[in-house]
């Protein structure tokens, strides 16, 4: 694969053998980052686990305390109060039977993340084949299908992400922006891997933390020491 001149003058800067300590693998992924936009940074964790298995799989969501630097449109469906509450409460959209009929016939998703209330969840579920591909399926686990929904909108406002393994056993997940500094960017990433470390599974065996590499949205990746987490 050929890559183009900046991509080139980024990897020059990166030893591909070393495993950075997490400060220094932030400032180097800022210095890497040649693009005229305020790129995203990205880790990509390799887990010891079985995805194949239900015992191993790996999901969970956790709020970066400087958030992800990114504008997150919401659609709650909800009805009654709870619809009122999650307009309170800075909702973008919210759905009820149009809304799905909307993104059935009309392939309409003008939102990054799908809360549900209970029972609303039978509603949401004739889309479950569209929205689960997208990751936009509302799930218990995240925090997406609640009853308190002003404080699940507040959480995903404030910079809530999803981490989950996928069939490679990989958890792809934002940091925040390079405009954030290595220091923020840093303290998230501490943040997300403490979440992945305690959402273990007990049938996991060996390494848990089997790699740890984060790149911008154009740059290489620049590998991590997970040990130090």
């Amino acid at each position: 694969m050929k890559h183009g001149k900046k991509y080139v003058e980024s990897a020059a800067l990166i030893d591909r053998l070393k495993q950075y300590d997490p400060m220094e693998s932030m400032e180097l992924v800022c210095k890497t980052a040649k693009a005229k936009f305020d790129e995203t940074v990205e880790v990509s964790v390799r887990l010891g686990v079985d995805s194949r298995h239900a015992d191993q799989q790996v999901r969970g969501a956790v709020v970066l305390p400087h958030g992800t630097g990114k504008t997150v449109r919401v659609l709650v469906f909800a009805k009654g109060d709870k619809a009122h509450e999650a307009e309170e409460a800075g909702a973008d959209y919210i759905g009820d039977e149009a809304t799905v009929a909307k993104i059935q016939k009309e392939n309409w998703f003008e939102f990054d993340v799908c809360v549900a209330t209970p029972d609303m969840m039978g509603v949401v579920g004739r889309i479950g084949r569209v929205l689960g591909p997208k990751g936009l399926m509302p799930n218990p686990k995240s925090g997406t299908v609640t009853m308190d929904v002003a404080k699940a909108i507040k959480d995903i406002k404030a910079g809530k992400v999803e981490y989950r393994v996928d069939k490679t056993n990989i958890c792809h997940c934002p940091i925040g922006k390079v405009s954030f500094g290595p220091e923020k960017l840093t303290e998230n990433l501490t943040t997300l891997m403490e979440a992945i470390i305690k959402a273990k599974p007990a049938a996991a065996k060996g390494t848990y933390i089997r790699s740890l590499v984060a790149s911008t949205t154009m740059g290489p990746g620049v590998k991590v020491n997970a040990q130090k987490f």
